[in-house]
């Protein structure tokens, strides 16, 4: 793992960094992932309050949600903002099924170079220190880059679940 990628809370700090980040997800015209980074960021006070309106249990006001938070992954030798995780602290039944503890996700043009094993290795790390110890993790069938990212950090195939519109993700476990 190169030193200089390390996790960092959303903050101000990052603002060039995080719309760089941003405008490659934009222009690559793909889906944005994790969720958290569909949020537009013009209004980049806008965009950090909602990052940090749902990472406590006091603030959960829709049922349907739990306690999250986003982290960005950053090179420190290039500035720049290279992923993003979106880490539930507890899961709920439709999180069980087919949204797991970790969501998570490599700009377009960084891709094909390890970020994404170390993105979620350092995310396990998060997880450890929150005191959850078993992770569930899922991806799409048929996306295998992201399937080999969760073997490579210990994943162990539990099951597929078929969502309702008939996509099918298959279902990891890993035990840190």
């Amino acid at each position: 793992m190169q030193n200089s990628i390390r996790l960092v809370k959303p903050s101000a700090e990052y603002k060039e960094e995080y719309m760089s980040f941003y405008e490659d997800w934009i222009a690559s015209g793909e889906d944005i992932v994790p969720w958290t980074v569909e949020k537009e960021p013009y209004d980049f006070t806008v965009m950090l309050n909602f990052l940090y309106s749902q990472d406590s249990e006091e603030k959960i006001t829709d049922g349907s949600f739990v306690p999250h938070s986003t982290y960005w992954l950053l090179d420190d030798d290039s500035g720049m903002i290279i992923g993003a995780a979106n880490v539930r602290h507890r899961l709920n039944e439709k999180l069980l099924n087919c949204g797991g503890h970790i969501g998570y996700g490599i700009r377009p043009s960084a891709r094909r170079k390890g970020y994404a094993t170390q993105l979620l290795a350092l995310t396990l790390e998060r997880m450890k220190e929150m005191g959850v110890n078993n992770v569930l993790l899922v991806c799409d069938k048929g996306n295998l880059a992201s399937e080999r990212t969760i073997l490579k950090n210990g994943g162990k195939f539990e099951s597929e679940y078929i969502e309702d519109h008939g996509n099918v993700v298959r279902r990891f476990w890993i035990q840190i």
